[in-house]
């Protein structure tokens, strides 16, 4: 069904001016009234647009201060008012996709004081967190989860004979993932009630990309849906239902018309009635809509069009960049980063151009990440060797694959968190046939704000009990690049070099880089009775302790323990021939990480005099808050390590019997 000629609204009197954004003593009159959704049911729709100036002043204002994805919750902000309008939240369950947008659900739902501490330690999680509220019914950190959770509550619902509503937040980024598929081709099969909201904004975290994208770019440039539907419809209905030839052609007629004329049918061919596409910053039309659908007995998918960074200047011209915000100033837009070394990421991408200018083979692939992973500027200098997949890491881990095996050197500009999501393409389909696919896994370690679901810390574990595989990370930037080198040079199989979500060092970068013989440490620091084997970051860390060691008398050997995958067996024989303790310390799972690997080669090769220690990652889920306090919280600092290295030298030599 197509409700209203679609007309999403950028008229600049929507916009809040910078003034009215700046000034606190104007207040929040309407807003301070909603503690709970169920305030809003007394609210008119002409109070309601008030409630939605308030809250983009109040986003704006809040967000300037502590960060966060400011652009995605300024667009669904009238959508957000209709959903608990209309619904019973927490007994409807508006199951949210990613997070991303859940900001205003927040603060219609009874958290709107606690935004100064939003993706701080122990403050406001940036996703949806059900410890928070009985409002979160899903957590989701990672995108195209809302079909098939909503899936699951809708069938729980009807196996208890209950009469609730199920309803799916899902953006058009999302709905590039396989798994939204997967959802959206069994809820057509079931049959069950159930709503799907299509947020329409054409872009995820950066534009989006493939057929689908192009299939609403369709439906949303076609002014002429609406009568054309409503045309179509009336004469689809004059058509007698008869028997023989005459229904079948009828039927026929029917199917070619709707192809040819009638929005949406796509989804209604999987089984969704559609609704839209719907102005998404219009509260009446929303909820009109929203109530035509509900009377379907069936599952309805209802297109929203709305404009990410709506009603702040800035984010909607460059609702990329203000996806992700850091704190900045309203006034101006600029972002207030701290000036450091270059990121990783950034060292990654400009080595890269470097690595392609000289072999033609080279193809980075993304998914849906080529601002995040260091691409933009390689897109640009290589614009048809630069593939963006969209949200769908699965298929691009096996595209990287083929691309291999045809003789091509794919680069796979992946984070961490989102590389759990191809882990079997990654078995199965590269280090199973042994193919040369480089993985370039950024945001290795602790993430900061975005907190336990973004946290980079698993992949060492889930990727060295693979065969075939090589892994690497880096001490400092310029041995990034020269990891790079390596993992370009090296054609035996898949290659792995992960890098932190950080600044670098500060170093010099090579203008002649040289690569890194495969499997060999890098001793740091000479020293006696004791090692830090230390993986990335740690380095400098076990560097600081040493230097708080120095004064005790203690000699720390560091060693750079670049390879994670295959060890260095000579330098770890040598460690045990001179009789050191030995500790390990990682930013990465402790459970099948790194310090597990040390101890399996001693184990293996029959060496049971050593004493092991390792400092990793414990087992249970870091959340948000800066990374340093990440890092304090579970013990990776050079105090500790200090500490641990006493307490490990004082107890070294005592035997402990067992009867």
């Amino acid at each position: 069904m197509c409700i209203g000629k679609l007309m999403v609204s950028k008229d600049a009197s929507k916009r809040l001016s910078l003034s009215e954004v700046k000034s606190r003593k104007r207040g929040s009159k309407v807003l301070e009234r909603i503690n709970q959704p169920q305030d809003l049911k007394a609210f008119t729709i002409a109070e309601l647009e008030s409630v939605a100036l308030e809250i983009r002043r109040f986003l704006i204002e809040k967000l300037s201060v502590t960060g966060g994805h400011l652009s995605s919750n300024l667009g669904i902000v009238e959508l957000t008012l209709a959903l608990h309008y209309y619904y019973n939240s927490p007994v409807d369950k508006l199951v949210f996709d990613v997070g991303h947008q859940s900001y205003v659900h927040k603060i219609l739902t009874g958290r709107k004081d606690n935004f100064d501490g939003l993706r701080k330690y122990k403050g406001m999680c940036g996703f949806i967190k059900r410890s928070e509220s009985e409002h979160d019914v899903w957590e989701a950190g990672h995108s195209s989860t809302s079909l098939s959770a909503a899936m699951g509550m809708a069938m729980a619902r009807d196996y208890a004979g209950q009469k609730n509503n199920v309803v799916a937040i899902i953006g058009d980024g999302a709905l590039t993932g396989g798994m939204a598929f997967e959802a959206l081709n069994h809820i057509g099969h079931e049959q069950r009630k159930l709503t799907v909201i299509l947020n329409d904004n054409e872009m995820s975290i950066a534009p989006n990309v493939g057929a689908m994208h192009n299939y609403l770019s369709k439906i949303r440039a076609d002014k002429h849906y609406k009568k054309a539907k409503e045309e179509i419809e009336s004469l689809l209905r004059k058509i007698p239902a008869v028997g023989g030839t005459l229904a079948k052609t009828a039927e026929r007629v029917k199917d070619s018309m709707k192809y040819l004329l009638v929005p949406g049918v796509l989804f209604e061919e999987l089984g969704l009635t559609y609704f839209g596409p719907v102005d998404g910053h219009n509260i009446a039309q929303l909820l009109e809509t929203i109530k035509q659908a509900d009377k379907v007995k069936g599952p309805v998918l209802i297109h929203v069009i709305t404009v990410k960074g709506k009603g702040y200047t800035h984010a909607e011209a460059d609702s990329y960049t203000w996806h992700g915000a850091s704190p900045y100033k309203i006034e101006s837009g600029q972002m207030i980063k701290a000036v450091g070394a270059p990121m990783y990421t950034d060292v990654f991408g400009n080595m890269l151009i470097k690595l392609a200018e000289h072999d033609e083979r080279i193809i980075a692939i993304t998914p849906a990440m080529p601002g995040g992973s260091g691409l933009m500027k390689f897109a640009a200098r290589f614009p048809g060797r630069m593939i963006d997949v969209g949200i769908a890491e699965q298929h691009a881990a096996t595209l990287c694959a083929a691309l291999a095996q045809e003789g091509l050197k794919p680069v796979f500009a992946v984070y961490s968190t989102f590389l759990q999501r191809a882990y079997d393409q990654v078995v199965h389909d590269i280090c199973r046939q042994n193919l040369n696919v480089t993985f370039a896994i950024d945001r290795a370690g602790f993430v900061g704000p975005d907190g336990e679901t973004h946290q980079g810390v698993y992949d060492i574990a889930f990727l060295r009990s693979i065969p075939n595989l090589v892994i690497m990370m880096p001490r400092n930037e310029n041995e990034l690049q020269r990891m790079m080198l390596t993992a370009h040079q090296y054609d035996q199989g898949p290659i792995a070099y992960r890098y932190a979500r950080v600044n670098g060092t500060g170093v010099k970068l090579d203008n002649e880089v040289m690569p890194i013989p495969i499997g060999s440490w890098e001793t740091v620091r000479e020293g006696e009775r004791i090692a830090v084997l230390a993986v990335g970051p740690m380095v400098e860390l076990a560097e600081e302790a040493a230097d708080l060691l120095r004064p005790q008398g203690i000699q720390l050997k560091v060693i750079n323990a670049r390879f994670i995958k295959p060890l260095d067996g000579a330098m770890l024989d040598q460690l045990a021939k001179f009789n050191f303790q030995i500790i390990t310390i990682e930013e990465g799972a402790r459970l099948g990480g790194f310090g597990s690997a040390v101890l399996e080669y001693y184990a293996d090769n029959e060496i049971y005099n050593m004493q092991v220690k390792s400092l990793a990652v414990p087992d249970y889920f870091v959340e948000h808050g800066s990374i340093k306090e990440q890092r304090q919280e579970v013990g990776l600092t050079a105090e500790n390590l200090t500490a641990e290295i006493q307490k490990f030298l004082s107890h070294s030599f005592k035997k402990t019997s067992i009867s």
